[in-house]
Formats: structure tokens, C-alpha cells, sequence
């Protein structure tokens, strides 16, 4: 299986913004629901935020609602993640990932994850 590719981490300040891009070049891209991961240090994977294959229906966890943003452009075959109001705990590696078997919240194509550091 190929994997995916994500950029634009960084470090930034309390109460910035960053934005992240995650691109894979299959053609079946517009096919796939999508979803960002993360993972901070001594801590589990954990789930970020998710979007539909058509892009009209997106979901949350409850640590970021009304401060990231995920959406997609099928024709560029890239899946975004804006960042806003960045916290400190927000400090992880974030990780896009595709499900491609149609088995419902099962993501079997990976990127290789890019840092994202928040200053207090």
C-alpha cells in the first residue's frame, strides 16, 4: 500500500494558527473519507477530525471543535487541516490518513506524520 504525504507543520505560539496539507497522487483519491490523527509525546494515537469522500460532512473530537477546520480539494487530491487558536496540548504529531476498503472507520493508508509544536 502507498502512503500519504503531509507538510506544513512547524512551531508556533500560543493562540497561532498553522495550516497542514496531505497529498496522495491515486486517482481513487475523491473516493476516500479522510481523516488527521495525532500523537503527542508518552501519549496514544488519537483521533483529530474526519471528512467524507464529497467533502459535505465533517466530524470532530471535542478537544478541537471551533478551533481546527478539515477539508479537501479532490481535484488537487489534497486533504487540508487548519489550525486555529493553538493551545500547548495541541504539541504532536499529526498524521493524515485514507479509508480506502469501504469498511467504515477502518484508515489503512498512512503519511509519515509532521511535527507541530505549540509554545506557552
Amino acid at each position: 500500500q502507498v502512503s500519504l504525504v503531509e507538510s506544513g507543520g512547524g512551531l508556533v505560539q500560543a493562540g497561532g494558527s498553522l495550516s497542514l496539507s496531505c497529498a496522495d497522487s491515486r486517482r481513487t483519491f475523491s473516493r476516500y473519507v479522510m481523516g488527521w490523527f495525532r500523537q503527542a509525546p508518552g501519549k496514544e494515537r488519537e483521533f483529530v477530525a474526519r471528512i467524507r469522500s464529497s467533502g459535505g460532512s465533517t466530524y470532530y473530537a471535542d478537544s478541537v471543535k471551533g478551533r481546527f477546520t478539515i477539508s479537501r480539494d479532490n481535484a488537487k487530491n489534497t486533504v487540508y487541516l487548519q489550525m486555529n487558536s493553538l493551545k500547548p496540548e495541541d504539541t504532536a504529531v499529526y498524521y493524515c490518513a485514507a479509508q480506502t476498503s469501504g469498511i467504515p472507520g477502518r484508515y489503512d493508508y498512512w503519511g509519515q506524520g509532521t511535527q507541530v509544536t505549540v509554545s506557552s
